[in-house]
């Protein structure tokens, strides 16, 4: 079974959600800190994200299928520049997501997603691009750092308290 790669925008964000929820799912896993527990509370929020972002026009989903069914994605948000901090050209691409079916991950389709997001980058003459890792997600670092990415910035939160004093 061969497959394609089909390029879309908002008309096709709903078929995301059971691949969002493999990807949410594994996250819970994987990750080093709680993450929302709610599957359907989570899928709404990344639902109204998605449909936010695409509604600027320049926003895409990079989809993955077998025989005519979604195994894997990709959402690219593509950034005005320069930015304050980073040498980025004045536009930059972001994959906010990149999700692929459980029985399908190692099988190249997180590669074909990751081509197929060059692709389009390049097409509209964009060189630089962003991803962000859940620590803990080994794989995933190991396939975006096959392909030239490299850590660039920490992020850290606080759940659940109002300020004040760190506790140990």
């Amino acid at each position: 079974m061969s497959l394609a790669i089909a390029v879309a925008g908002a008309e096709r964000v709903d078929e995301l959600e059971p691949l969002w929820l493999a990807l949410h799912r594994h996250h819970r896993e994987v990750a080093a800190q709680p993450v929302v527990g709610d599957d359907a509370a989570s899928w709404a929020r990344r639902r109204a994200w998605y449909l936010e972002m695409l509604a600027g026009g320049e926003d895409l989903v990079v989809i993955a299928e077998r025989d005519g069914h979604p195994v894997g994605y990709a959402f690219l948000h593509l950034h005005h520049g320069p930015d304050d901090t980073w040498p980025v050209d004045g536009r930059w691409g972001e994959v906010v997501s990149l999700s692929v079916l459980p029985e399908e991950r190692g099988g190249g389709v997180g590669t074909a997603l990751l081509d197929a997001v060059d692709r389009e980058l390049a097409a509209r003459g964009i060189r630089d691009l962003q991803v962000a890792v859940m620590a803990g997600n080994a794989d995933a670092l190991r396939l975006y750092e096959r392909r030239g990415l490299t850590p660039a910035e920490l992020v850290l939160f606080r759940f659940g308290r109002d300020g004040g004093e760190a506790t140990p």
